[in-house]
This record gives structure tokens, C-alpha cells and sequence, in this order.
């Protein structure tokens, strides 16, 4: 039976198990937003396309599972190239559907014509196109393997509109087969060699292709062993920061207590990721290529093994396998490390308790203890980019797997989009997003996603009126000479209203507590505008303060 190409890329979708899609509409691909109509997959529209891949990549942060947007070519697409740096730096699976000129016009600069095989190779994993319908389970079945695989990522597929058009027979689509790989048997003895021999280990957890079970499962090795963990930049989710082995997080402004501890540990275990520049800061924890640590390497890519550090022991294995075959090691009673995770557990308790006084009438520390006291162990907190996101980042602490969404690529605008997309994957959980003045502007325009949606996420929009980090840079460099980093900013809680969700402006530390409140009770998403202070840009040092001194 002969079917649309934009039939068949819903057909292939759905049987990858595809549930939902985030899209900006356009021409280029009507054929598959009119299949999409009955197909049973949920179509999110948002109003940008940064916002959507920022959706879709949050879909595949919390499931593993490749998230999916659509958008149409030219300033559609990169637009939406926001995102796929996202996914691309954070090992997200993904996968971004871009609506292409029609075949007939290639190499004419027709319009809105891009070759995204050239602009987007180093956005993505694969960047395809396909130019004839009866190929289409082929590469979408190929798009979702490589999304998957090795360290997951971005894919990037266009679609010619005529391609979407004609009617071809297929074969009928199948899901694509995940490929794992194992460490092995000699391997993991080794590993427990290593350990019978130190004196000083440490594990540092990162990347993707985490679960629940292998959440649980590694922390009931590091009980077992009384090993010390700590979790790279934006990974804290993969451990309980409460539990007696945590250590704390290994990324930007990393307590120097842990930084000490980490260059100074004599076996280094990192599982997952890939140790970049903010879990290093700045490659300065360890020597490049030969740490003076004894390296065991854990990553399901064999590339990213070797590539940067040389490590005494490298394993080519998901974290699920590794955890797994970790129950073979036998624990050989108290280890001799056993108090020194006790002390760095105790580091990590005074370093996430945050200072109760600062500059001007909020004081954001006391706002972070009611937040503790008062949200849920599963809440979902996202966020963008900027010094406002030192409070969620230092202070909260993680409790559970799957209750985090924020980009290790840095990117601001991300933290609302991510929100939304987490509230519609788990509606029965509370989201909060953090977000800065200029970072909520850059992506804001997606609450009225949330709204069209019955989304009732919880924005505190926290508002300085400068561009914080880039203000306390340029401090720092360049002392008292301000230049392009003062704001002047909406009344974001009116704002709120005008969509039609709930607004509440907090201008004393007071008023926090009652606002968030009414802010839940109300149902609807919802902002609370947070006025702080310009001078409270760090937890521990004021503006004038790091202009003072530079």
C-alpha cells in the first residue's frame, strides 16, 4: 500500500515509541504536521524554535529517550540550533525534523535554503536528508540508533517538501535496536585490584544514559565501599546529597575543599562523563593527557576514552551495565578512606548551607531554606544560566534521580522551555524553574506554551536588572567601567497576567514564603518576580566587594 513520505515519518516515529513532539509549524512540512493530526502522538506548538528543541531536549534529559522537534528551514532551523548545542554538549538523545526546500530548487539559493549538511555538522551527531520517501523508516530508524548510541546526542533529518509529498511503497517501520556494551569480567577485577591498593579514591558521576536502577545501584556501592562521590556540573541528580558518601558538586565554583580532595586522591573514578572544562575547572583538577591520579575511565563511547586524559583503566560501558557488574566486587570490611568520607560529607553539609544575610531587603539564602523545607523530595527544578543559578546549584539539595534539567552547555534562555516540557512528561510532579532576568527574557514568550497547555509550572524570575555574570567579569577585568550589562525589564509578575497565569512580585524576604504559595494554590503557571539586590551577585561576595579588590 502506497503511503505519503509524511505519513510515513509519523509511521516511523510511532514505531520508535514516539509519544510527543514539539514544534514551530511551517510550510515546508505540512504533510507531516497533517499526519501528526490523528496519528495519537501529543503535538506541542510553542512560539519559538529554540524553545522547542530546548523542549525536545528536556524530553530526552529525563527519559533517555530521544527527544523530538520539528521546525521548518531557514531561520526556523537555526533558530532551533539553540537546542541542538544543548543536546550536543550535554549528550542529550535528540532528534530535530527540518522542513527543506523542495529537490527541484537545490543550489539556487532558493528560499530560505540552507545545506544543513554543512551547517550543522557540529551541532549534531548525523545531519541526513532525505531525498526519497521510500527511504524514510531507513533513516529514522538510523537517526534514533545514533541518537542513542555511544554518548548519546543530537540528529539532525530534513525533509524536502516535495519528498513529503509523493506516494511510494515502504517497508513497514520497526524500532530501532539499542546497542549496550558491558564492562568486562577482568576489568572489574581489576577495578577492585585498584581499590584494595588505595588510600585516597574518589567516583565523580556525569553524563547520560543514567536510570533509576543505576542511580540506586551505584549508590549502594559507594555505601558498601564508604566510598566518597561527588556529581560533575549539572549532574547532581545522579546522587542523594544527603546520603553519608556525598561529596558535593565537581563543576563551576566547586567548594576548594573538594577541588583539593580530588587533585589529591590517589584513584579517580569518573563514571559517565567526560570531564570537560566546568567539571575540571578549566582542565586544572587533572594533568592533561597523564593525571597524577590513577584514572579509571567509565564512558559508552569509545572516542571520549583516551581523548583528553590517558586513563590507567578504561571501560567501554553505559553506567546501567558498569553499575551492574559492580556486585561482583566484595567489600573487604571498614576501608582505610572511611573517615575521610565521613569529613568530606561534613564539607559538603557546611558548604550547601547558605549564608543568611546580604545586601538588600531579600535575602536569598533564608528563601533557599524554605524552598528545602517546603518543595517536594521529587520536585523537578530547571534553570538557564547566570550567577542567579549558584543558589539552586550550591544550596539545593538532590535528593532523587530525574529531579533536574539544566544545560551543561551554559545556555541561557533554557530553564522555562525545560519546564514546560518536564511539567508535561510528569503532570502529577511539582516544577520549579529558576531563572534570571535576562535569562527568562530570551525564551519567556514559552509560557503561554504552558498555558495552552494546563502547564502550571513555577518561575522565579529572579531580577537584578544586569546581566549578572557578565557584570561581575567585568568587574572583576575591567573595574567600574560598565558597559552593556545594565536591563530594563518588564514587570514580569504583570507579565504573568497578561497570559493569564498567576503573578507575585516578592521585594522583602517575607513576602516569599506567602507568594509561592499562593503561586501553587492558584493552578496556573505561574512567575514570582524576586527583585534582589545587583550587590548580592554571589553568595559570598558583593559587587563592590569584587570591584574593590580587582
Amino acid at each position: 500500500m502506497k503511503r505519503t513520505g509524511g505519513a510515513l515519518v509519523v509511521e516511523a516515529l510511532k514505531a520508535n515509541g514516539v509519544e510527543r513532539v514539539s514544534c514551530v509549524p511551517g510550510e515546508s512540512y505540512l504533510a507531516v504536521l497533517d499526519a501528526l493530526k490523528d496519528s495519537g502522538i501529543e503535538t506541542l506548538v510553542c512560539r519559538q524554535e529554540g524553545g522547542a528543541a530546548m523542549m525536545a531536549d528536556a524530553w530526552g534529559r529525563l527519559t533517555g529517550k530521544p527527544g523530538i522537534c520539528m521546525v521548518t528551514r531557514g531561520p526556523g532551523a537555526t533558530n532551533a540550533s539553540a537546542g541542538l548545542h544543548v543536546a550536543r554538549q550535554d549528550s542529550i538523545p535528540m532528534i530535530l525534523f527540518i522542513g527543506q526546500i523542495g529537490r527541484d530548487m537545490k543550489e539556487r539559493e532558493a528560499f530560505q535554503e540552507v545545506e544543513y549538511r554543512r551547517a550543522f555538522t557540529e551541532f549534531a551527531k548525523w545531519v541526513g536528508e532525505i531525498d526519497d520517501a521510500r527511504r524514510i523508516p531507513e533513516f529514522i530508524t538510523r537517526a534514533f540508533a545514533v541518537a542513542t548510541s555511544g554518548r548519546p546526542g543530537p540528529v539532525v533529518l530534513t525533509l524536502p517538501e516535495d519528498m513529503l509529498l509523493d506516494e511510494v511503497e515502504a517497508p513497514e517501520a520497526k524500532p530501532h535496536t539499542p546497542v549496550e556494551a558491558h564492562p568486562g569480567p577482568s576489568q572489574i577485577a581489576k577495578l577492585g585490584e585498584m581499590l584494595k591498593t588505595a588510600k585516597r579514591p574518589m567516583i565523580v558521576l556525569g553524563g547520560t544514559r543514567w536510570s533509576e536502577a543505576s542511580v540506586a545501584g551505584i549508590q549502594a556501592f559507594a555505601e558498601k565501599f564508604k566510598l566518597p562521590v561527588g556529581c560533575s556540573f549539572r549532574r547532581q541528580m545522579l546522587f542523594d546529597h544527603l546520603h553519608p558518601s556525598y561529596a558535593g558538586d565537581v563543576g563551576i565554583g566547586i567548594n576548594p575543599a573538594l577541588a583539593k580532595e580530588v587533585k589529591e586522591a590517589d584513584l579517580l573514578i569518573l563514571l559517565g562523563g567526560r570531564f570537560s572544562e566546568m567539571p575540571s575547572s578549566s582542565y586544572t583538577l587533572m594533568d592533561i593527557p597523564y593525571p597524577a591520579q590513577k584514572l579509571v575511565h567509565v564512558h559508552p563511547d569509545p572516542s571520549e576514552l583516551g581523548r583528553v586524559y590517558r586513563a590507567d583503566l578504561a571501560i567501554c560501558a553505559a553506567p546501567e551495565e558498569f553499575v551492574a557488574a559492580l556486585t561482583a566486587l566484595e567489600s573487604v570490611g571498614e576501608p582505610n578512606w572511611a573517615a575521610r568520607t565521613e569529613t568530606m560529607h561534613e564539607a559538603y553539609l557546611a558548604w550547601s548551607t547558605p549564608p543568611k544575610t546580604g545586601p538588600g531587603a531579600v535575602q536569598m539564602g533564608p528563601i533557599m531554606d524554605w524552598i528545602e523545607a517546603n518543595t517536594p523530595k521529587n520536585a523537578i527544578f530547571t534553570n538557564g544560566a547566570g550567577n542567579y543559578a549558584t543558589w539552586l546549584h550550591r544550596f539545593h539539595r538532590f535528593q532523587a534521580f530525574n529531579t533536574q534539567a539544566a544545560p551543561t552547555s551554559g545556555s541561557m534562555g533554557y530553564g522555562l522551555p525545560a519546564a514546560v516540557a518536564a511539567k508535561h512528561l510528569f503532570p502529577e510532579r511539582e516544577v520549579i524553574c529558576f531563572a534570571g532576568d535576562g535569562c527568562f527574557m530570551m525564551h519567556g514568550q514559552e509560557l503561554a506554551t504552558a498555558m495552552r497547555y494546563d502547564l502550571p509550572i513555577i518561575t522565579l524570575v529572579i531580577n537584578n536588572g544586569i546581566y549578572g555574570t557578565i557584570r561581575m567579569h567585568q568587574e572583576r577585568e575591567y573595574p567600574g567601567r560598565v558597559s552593556a550589562t545594565d536591563l530594563t525589564n518588564p514587570d514580569f509578575a504583570a507579565l504573568a497576567k497578561a497570559y493569564g497565569g498567576h503573578g507575585e512580585t516578592v521585594e522583602t524576604t517575607e513576602d516569599f514564603a506567602p507568594a509561592f504559595l499562593r503561586a501553587r494554590a492558584s493552578g496556573k503557571p505561574a512567575i514570582i518576580e524576586i527583585k534582589l539586590d545587583p550587590e548580592a551577585i554571589t553568595p559570598a561576595r558583593t559587587l563592590t566587594q569584587i570591584r574593590n579588590k580587582a
